[in-house]
């Protein structure tokens, strides 16, 4: 296995997930609902991280919990946890070893509060410890940068959500998420090209918002993890505090811009970065307007909810990476410094 046979596997671990997960997860989300739960207490680090960010979103609009993501450090070293009572503590994974994650499930635990676990390894001790657990059935993922275990993860939580809410339509539209991911992959060639012509970028901000605020924080990543430049991830909202002035003319700019509530918003910031400020503009949109305001552009299906997109609009982010680190003449499969489990306490 490699990193790009892992990008190209994403179909058909999202469609194995919701055809072998998805009556566990409604049985979970039965007994949720029988229980008192104000809101969400959820930890997880790096990609799980982003994962996330992803929940906060969704569970915040579709469920209207609040999300709260933990500081595992107030568990693990300093040993001052918050009180948790009414919360359901939720721990993403992909290995399921993270000490400090372990942590706050122990210690929810302790406070007799429900526990959640979403991970790629039902025998790991987060699976075992926690009252409930969605098993992200991914398989075994080899290379070091995650993709199919963060796809996984956005899948479950999504899937999640439509169960507590017991929404046919959202279930629909999710059933045609593995064709619009083999879609999104038949990018490759124009990638491969669009990286190539980028080989040379240094530094970068990734643009992002609502529900693809995690999309920009898990490209940064990669990109980081892979290609080793500094590109920092930013809320487009958070971006105009401050942050937009330190943009010149020929700065990369990456943005995910998908059809939906952000989409004014967003245009109205990148149009002002391309005519006032001459960036380079990548785009990944399903609006025209996004794609041709962009120097290069990599088009998402038309007919794509905006709480869907995430889970397609980071296979092209994935691709890009993929490519562009071979185009500086790095090795995608073993990123410097890095393992494919990191233990932090």
């Amino acid at each position: 296995m490699s990193l790009r046979s892992e990008i190209f596997e994403q179909p058909e671990v999202l469609a194995r997930l919701m055809d072998v997960q998805m009556k566990d997860v409604e049985r979970t989300a039965r007994s949720l609902k029988k229980r008192k739960i104000d809101f969400i207490f959820l930890a997880a680090r790096g990609t799980s991280d982003n994962a996330g960010l992803y929940a906060k979103y969704l569970w915040g609009a579709y469920n209207q919990l609040p999300i709260a993501l933990a500081a595992p450090s107030l568990f693990s070293v300093y040993k001052k946890p918050p009180c948790l009572t009414n919360a359901l503590v939720v721990g993403i994974s992909q290995s399921g070893k993270s000490p400090d994650i372990l942590s706050v499930i122990d210690e929810a635990n302790r406070q007799g509060t429900p526990t959640l676990a979403i991970t790629n390894d039902p025998r790991s001790h987060l699976a075992k410890t926690s009252e409930f657990m969605i098993n992200t059935s991914a398989g075994p993922e080899k290379a070091v940068a995650a993709t199919k275990t963060y796809t996984t993860q956005l899948l479950a939580v999504a899937m999640l959500s439509i169960a507590l809410k017991g929404d046919k339509k959202r279930l629909s539209e999710l059933q045609g998420l593995p064709e619009m991911v083999e879609n999104a992959l038949k990018l490759d060639p124009a990638v491969e090209q669009a990286a190539e012509r980028h080989r040379n970028m240094e530094k970068c901000v990734i643009l992002g918002r609502g529900y693809n605020y995690c999309t920009a924080y898990e490209w940064s990543l990669k990109l980081k993890e892979l290609v080793y430049i500094f590109a920092q991830p930013y809320s487009s909202a958070d971006f105009q505090h401050g942050p937009v002035a330190v943009i010149s003319q020929g700065f990369f700019v990456l943005a995910v811009v998908p059809a939906g509530e952000i989409f004014k918003n967003m245009m109205g910031l990148l149009s002002d970065l391309v005519e006032n400020r001459q960036v380079k503009l990548l785009a990944i949109s399903n609006r025209q307007e996004a794609l041709s305001l962009a120097q290069t552009s990599f088009p998402l299906p038309n007919d794509m909810s905006e709480w869907l997109s995430p889970l397609v609009s980071i296979v092209p982010a994935q691709l890009f990476c993929y490519h562009l680190t071979r185009s500086k003449g790095f090795d995608t499969e073993k990123p410097r410094g890095l393992s494919k489990i990191t233990l932090t306490r």
